[in-house]
Parts: C-alpha cells; structure tokens; sequence
C-alpha cells in the first residue's frame, strides 16, 4: 500500500520557525510529504506553487532533479540554484517560483530526506529509479488534482539528466495508458550523463584547448580516457567506472586539481589522498557528492529546515545515506541512455538540452558528440541550422547562450557557467526555462 503524507501550509506560515530567528519569511504556498515508493524505500518531496503576478494554474510545473546519483533536490536545486530562498533564507532574485511551480524530489530513495529502512531498498539501476518515480507522481497527481492539467515539465542536473531520460519514457508511456494523469509537456537534460564515455572522450581536448592541460598531459589523459571506452564497448561497466575514476585521477594530476565542475576555479579536497588506494568508488562519491553537501547546507538542512518540516523521522539524517546511494549505482553509471532519448524523441516528447561552457565532468562537446550521434530522423536538418545568440538578461548587450531549435529537440549553449548553471548564470537559465516552457 502506497501512503502518502502531506503537509499544506499557506500564506507566511511556511516560515514561521525561521520568523522568531529574524529570518525573511518565504511568501507563496508549500506542500510537502513522503511517499512509500516501494517497502523500506520512503521518498520526500516539497513543492513551491508559482508565486509570480499570475496564477499558478496559468504557469507551468517543473520537477527538478539533482545528480550524484545522492544529490539533494530539496537541499541543493532548491537552497544553491533554483529556490525562493538561498542558503542564506534570503529572497533568491532568479528563482524559478516566480515563473512556475516547482517540485523538488529526494531521488533515488536514500536522498536528502528520503530514506530506506535497510541496504536492499537502494536503487541500483535508472530502471528502478522510473519505476520508484512513477509511484511517486501517481500519488502526487492524485492527491494534488489542481496541477494535473498544468504543463508538467522535469528539468534535471548531471546525473539527474540521465534518470530524467529513464523517468520521462515511463512517464510518456504511463500518461498514454491513463495509469497517471498529468499534462506531461517536455524534459530537459542539464549538463546530462546521458552517454558517459563521450563526456570522458572529450575531457583531453577540452582542456587542451583551453590551456589546461600540455601535449604529455593530453597524451595521459587521452589514454585514460580510451581505457575508459574499451570497457564500455565490452559492456564491463563495473571496471569502466573504475577507471572512470582512474581517468580523473589523470585529469587532476596533470591540471593542478581543475574543478569539474567549473574549470575557471579550484577546489583542493585534502580528504581524497586519506581513502585506500583502489577504493575507486569510494573516491568518485567523495568526489563528486561533498560539493553537493557542504557543511553550511548540512547545517541548515538538519537545523532550521528540519524543524521546519516537521514530519522527518527522528533516525533520518538529510543526507545521511547518500555515499550509499552513489555506490549503489556504480554498475549503472558508465551505461549512456542516448537511445531514451531517441525514443522520447520518436514519441514526440519535446527535448532540451543545455549546458555550461565551463563544466568539465559534463563538458559541451561530449554533449555535442552524443546529440550528433542520435538516431532521430530530423538530426540531419537540425545539424544544418545555425545557433541564435541570445542576450544574458543579467547583462544587456553582452551574449549570454546560444541556442538552435528543430521540431521537439533544442539545445542551448550556456556561456560562462559551469556544471550547475542557475548558480552560476541564475537569470541566464531563467531566460532558458521560460523559453522552454513556451513562455518567451
């Protein structure tokens, strides 16, 4: 049996707790709640309705998923990137609340606030995660049946993207049969590990030319990169992560430890050199979830967020199970979705891709490669279309994204950002999701 528990709150009383520390309360209207997706598998969620000159019932529904896999929705996308607070509880002038609903999920179960009651209820594969998502917005929409006739659209961040494709092809399928009843309108995939290997193919050439790396670095990293690729061609996914991990292992040694996450800064991990040596997924978790859990959200998400809520069980940490959650998917992560996405595609789904100029883990040039490799019949005059600049609303007169547009499937270049782009570019993927939303 399903349970889904709610809390509604209206007006200024969401913030009511943060009121009495002197903090500016959130105006608009809230609901949050676990569903029992599966047993010992219980996943949170919190929704923000548009809070915006019109009503929420003219404005679309975006679900934002975060990556890792083990990142935090309710805690990263919502405090870091896209919220209407930041991690400050100050009002956040680029928050996607204004211009649409936003449905922030723990996922995959083990998240955030999302949790599981014993190590068998981790996901292991995107299959599962659809599946545990698909429970998950049937009882939403059920419950919530003001928003089943609004434009529902899922935006996603790195990992993310990937379930975002796995989760959006159930959808699709569920929405024709009846089995959930929403205005599915489009997904798009940010800065998306939609096919890995290409990601790690093109890490030597991004950096080469931009000055990061020298011809022996280039050599060492392009190696890497290819042992990388020949475990994938022979479906071994379990070593290619692995040497996933060794591959980065290069990338940092030869580049003075560049940012993946964006090349232009840099972020020493003392921490890393203390893990046993072949302890690659121990290494790639560290890695790649502490800069999704830094100690000042941690702080907030398990103090002043917490009381807040209201209804987290005593023994659920925020974030407490999340290094599980990422090894639990360690023989899924080097598996490209691309043909997810020719069949959202094929179906008619729209699509969008976007992506930071400066990310490294998911740099635009893997994006390209794997777009440029899609099996969708209209490829052919997409490639033939030259891209639109467009202006960076932050900075009248200077070029903020490129984009180009064909029938369902568009892509758009954000400049100057890295991996996690409302953060670093807010209005610039402000400006992105009205236009995918159809609203500019």
């Amino acid at each position: 049996m399903v349970q889904l528990t709610t809390y509604l709150i209206l007006g200024l009383l969401p913030l009511l707790a943060l009121v009495s520390a002197g903090r500016r309360p959130s105006p608009g209207k809230e609901a949050w709640g676990y569903v029992d997706v599966r047993e010992g598998a219980h996943m949170f969620w919190w929704l923000y309705y548009a809070d915006g000159p019109a009503s929420y019932q003219d404005l679309p529904l975006v679900l934002w998923l975060q990556g890792g896999p083990g990142g935090s929705s309710t805690g990263f996308g919502n405090f870091e990137e896209i919220g209407p607070l930041d991690r400050e509880l100050q009002p956040r002038k680029t928050s996607w609340v204004q211009t649409a609903s936003v449905l922030f999920v723990d996922n995959p179960v083990g998240t955030g606030f999302s949790y599981v009651d014993g190590p068998d209820g981790f996901s292991r594969d995107v299959a599962t995660v659809a599946s545990d998502m698909l429970v998950l917005l049937r009882s939403f929409f059920t419950q919530r049946s003001e928003l089943q006739n609004v434009p529902f659209y899922i935006f996603s961040e790195s990992y993310g993207g990937k379930m975002a494709a796995a989760i959006s092809v159930e959808l699709s399928k569920a929405v024709t049969e009846g089995a959930v009843k929403c205005n599915f309108a489009g997904v798009a995939l940010g800065d998306s590990w939609i096919s890995p290997v290409d990601s790690v193919l093109t890490w030597g050439p991004y950096l080469y030319s931009t000055s990061l790396l020298d011809d022996y670095g280039l050599l060492e990293v392009t190696e890497a990169a290819e042992a990388v690729r020949k475990a994938v061609e022979e479906q071994s996914f379990q070593k290619a992560t692995e040497l996933w991990s060794v591959a980065e292992s290069v990338v940092d040694q030869n580049t003075n430890g560049v940012n993946f996450y964006n090349i232009l800064t840099k972020e020493p991990d003392e921490e890393l050199s203390s893990l046993a040596k072949g302890d690659f997924i121990a290494l790639l978790a560290r890695r790649h979830i502490r800069p999704l859990h830094r100690q000042s959200l941690v702080q907030l998400m398990n103090g002043e967020i917490r009381d807040k809520l209201g209804l987290i069980p005593h023994n659920v940490t925020w974030g407490g199970q999340a290094e599980e959650v990422f090894s639990s998917m360690a023989g899924d992560f080097m598996r490209p979705v691309v043909a997810l996405v020719d069949q959202l595609l094929a179906a008619g789904v729209n699509v969008s891709v976007y992506n930071g100029q400066l990310d490294l883990i998911v740099d635009t040039m893997g994006q390209e490669r794997w777009v440029n490799s899609l099996a969708w019949e209209g490829l052919p005059t997409y490639k033939g279309l030259r891209w639109t600049p467009l202006d960076d609303p932050a900075a009248p007169g200077t070029t903020g994204a490129f984009y180009k547009r064909y029938r369902n499937f568009s892509f758009y270049w954000i400049l100057r950002a890295g991996h996690m782009i409302p953060s670093d570019q807010g209005a610039m993927a402000l400006q992105m999701l009205k236009m995918v939303t159809q609203q500019s």
